[in-house]
């Protein structure tokens, strides 16, 4: 019998490693990055669709992890966040938009 819930997942050295679980991690900050700064604007996919001149179905996949972030993409959304993208694989989350300075 279980005793108890898991606070944190362990996981192998080999599998972080592993281009699969890499591109995962890549998608998921993306996401979270492009969900995050949305937020902060205060606005909803749908505008953010409109200003990024795409659906709101398409900003919906991204921020379900479900759009590998080219750099033709990446561009397109920091411009539309009125934003710069910061990328570091040395640090989490790896991806990440920062508002302009004023």
């Amino acid at each position: 019998m279980s005793g108890g819930y898991h606070t944190s997942w362990k996981v192998p050295a080999e599998h972080q490693q592993d281009p699969a679980y890499r591109a995962a991690g890549r998608r998921m900050d993306f996401a979270q990055a492009v969900y995050e700064r949305r937020s902060a604007l205060g606005w909803s996919t749908a505008e953010l669709a409109r200003r990024a001149d795409m659906s709101e179905e398409d900003i919906e996949s991204i921020e379900e992890s479900g759009v590998d972030p080219s750099l033709e993409l990446i561009e397109r959304l920091a411009s539309a966040l009125e934003s710069g993208a910061r990328i570091d694989p040395h640090a989490t989350p790896e991806f990440r938009f920062e508002g302009h300075a004023a």
